[in-house]
């Protein structure tokens, strides 16, 4: 059982990561409702009717769908699309339900991408904006400083995360804190908004003017998104960390913001040009710029963290090459740094601020990704509610349905923004759907291709007794876990020679994000001096080839790595003129493959004990 104080810690860390992105919305979410691309009249019915949507919003999404049931659907406690696409695809044993299932999630995780490029660029931005109101002297700088504080944190990546973020829970604390007290000093002026806490309003709202309650649906979403965020970071904090502080701090601190804003619209509403920053009384004006911007920064920083994961897990679960992974903390293993994504994504916010130019117009672009992913959301938890939790099917369609109606509603509203920004997302999730999927199809087409080429094993050993042996130990690294490798075969052929003991590594990725050191590795003698390895590891961990090695002791076999050499197998790709692949896709798998990190690396295997032998692959 936890203690009281591990509980608290873990969850002033929760209120510091899982909550950044939700938390900054009141920044932009009524702003943009009001005097975005579809402005609706700042009339009090008006007022009351959208604060009524955005409260049974967050209700109804956050509350209910994510913190209430989706996170129930937890892999061994890890959250998001990948692991709850593990989860369905252990389940399913139908392999048109599994297809469908991978497509999805796989869909949903290019969509998250294309979301941590736009938080990070309107969070930081709509924060500078306040500058303005300092003075519209400070206009010109509001896009350099927005670009220079977003390039400061994209280059302390390769830090870690560790030192900044001991203090994300404190700032994100008095965040939260500053976001309910001016709210509730606007509310004690104006108590008569809390009329709008009564759903009869948002669909009095609704049915008066169901064209602008439609168009404001696209802007209300704002008020929700990083609420997927709950689900996605809850391996780092458990599930009732996050759900205590959402209850008991962080939804009522955005309720009273979100109505302060509202009453002070009831009572100004020409404040309607930034109503966040108008809460504030003049004196405090320069001092919420500053929290506010430490906010965001924040909140971009929780988003990166979140895409460096996802990678990882995309790279274990095998839908993106292998690429370098730098883990940042030698006591916090989740801490980790991809250089290729983060400088992948420093370029597209940079490309974003300078392109859009203000927090309103990147509004239009946002809510696309974040409807999407949780439209998915719901419908793989469908899955999960039929194959895991046993629902009946009436259940099943009652509650995922309802959830679904919400969802459709939500995508739809945001789809009419396309045009005007909503592309950006759809074009990054396209292009990253088609990355995630051609290296999975790839891959499975070379091991198909290695399969005919090989061997069984039998046969071989069967087939050396000829053969000179040598001293020493060959490890031989291959992805299937039968017949002869490539590059033993090679080795073989060229230099006429065997090691007196030879291993055969497979690593696998399990279905769970972390396996048991018990369960870790499986070690199978075939004779005549040869072994085969099974080393399995979640889609959570990073594969340490040395680390499997030295387990093998407690099978019987002791390695000494300045004794054994290992064998890696580089293939080089050749598209084929089949219909396996299309031959744009088979190139991009091409270029992929050629650049994917050394398999070295990636293992952490000692590059002076490594001899890397070619094969060439038609496709």
């Amino acid at each position: 059982m936890q203690s009281k104080q591990a509980l608290s810690t873990l969850t002033l860390g929760a209120i510091g990561v899982v909550f950044g992105d939700i938390g900054t919305s009141p920044l932009y979410a009524l702003k943009e409702i009001f005097n975005g691309h579809h402005p609706i009249p700042v009339t009090p019915d008006n007022v009351l009717g959208i604060l009524s949507m955005v409260f049974w919003s967050i209700i109804l999404l956050v509350t209910l769908k994510y913190v209430l049931v989706i996170m129930r659907a937890d892999n061994r406690g890890e959250g998001g699309s990948l692991a709850l696409l593990a989860l369905v695809t252990e389940r399913a044993k139908n392999p048109r339900l599994t297809w469908v299932v991978t497509l999805l999630g796989i869909f949903a995780a290019a969509l998250f991408y294309g979301d941590s490029m736009i938080t990070p660029a309107i969070s930081v931005l709509s924060a500078v904006e306040g500058l303005e109101l300092v003075t519209p002297v400070l206009k010109p700088y509001v896009i350099p400083l927005t670009l220079a504080i977003l390039t400061g944190l994209f280059f302390i990546q390769k830090r870690g995360t560790g030192a900044v973020g001991v203090f994300f829970g404190p700032v994100m604390t008095g965040w939260f804190g500053v976001l309910g007290l001016l709210g509730i000093l606007q509310i004690a002026h104006n108590p008569a908004v809390l009329w709008a806490l009564n759903p009869a309003y948002a669909l009095s709202f609704i049915g008066a003017h169901p064209g602008l309650a439609f168009l404001a649906l696209g802007s209300v979403v704002l008020a929700v998104t990083g609420g997927e965020a709950l689900y996605t970071d809850m391996g780092h904090f458990g599930r009732f960390p996050i759900r205590l502080a959402w209850f008991g701090f962080v939804m009522p601190a955005l309720v009273l913001n979100y109505f302060g804003q509202g009453a002070l619209l009831l009572a100004e509403p020409e404040a309607i040009q930034n109503p966040f920053f108008h809460l504030a009384p003049d004196w405090a004006l320069i001092p919420m710029l500053g929290l506010a911007t430490l906010a965001t920064v924040i909140a971009s920083q929780a988003v990166i963290s979140g895409a460096f994961s996802v990678a990882r897990q995309s790279v274990q679960m095998g839908l993106l090459p292998r690429m370098q992974i730098v883990h940042t903390s030698g006591h916090e293993e989740g801490q980790i740094y991809v250089p290729f994504t983060n400088w992948t994504l420093y370029l597209a916010v940079v490309a974003l601020v300078i392109g859009f130019k203000s927090s309103s117009n990147l509004a239009a672009a946002y809510g696309i990704a974040v409807t999407g992913t949780m439209l998915i959301d719901t419908i793989l938890v469908a899955f999960v509610m039929a194959l895991m939790w046993r629902w009946n099917i009436v259940a099943v369609i009652a509650v995922a349905g309802f959830f679904l109606a919400v969802d459709i509603a939500f995508f739809a509203a945001n789809a009419i923004k396309i045009p005007e920004g909503g592309w950006f997302p759809l074009a990054m999730g396209l292009v990253s759907f088609t990355v995630l999927t051609t290296w999975n199809r790839g891959r499975k087409l070379v091991s198909q291709e290695m399969a005919k080429q090989s061997i069984p094993m039998d046969d071989f050993i069967k087939a050396i007794d000829g053969v000179h042996r040598i001293e020493g130990t060959a490890v031989f690294m291959t992805s299937s876990k039968e017949g002869v490798p490539p590059a033993l075969l090679h080795n073989l052929k060229h230099n006429q020679v065997l090691h007196e003991r030879v291993a055969l590594i497979t690593i696998q990725t399990a279905d769970t994000p972390h396996v048991n050191d018990l369960d870790r590795i499986y070690v199978h003698r075939m004779g005549k001096g040869f072994m085969r390895i099974i080393a399995r590891f979640g889609f959570m961990e990073s594969p340490d080839i040395p680390a499997v090695l030295d387990m093998c002791k407690h099978h019987g076999e002791r390695f000494d790595l300045m004794e054994t050499t290992f064998y890696l197998s580089r293939e080089t790709i050749v598209p084929s003129m089949t219909k396996r692949m299309t031959t744009l896709r088979a190139r991009l798998f091409a270029v992929m493959s050629k650049n994917a990190t050394s398999a070295s690396d990636f293992f952490r295997i000692p590059t002076n004990r490594v001899v890397e032998l070619g094969t060439q692959l038609v496709i």
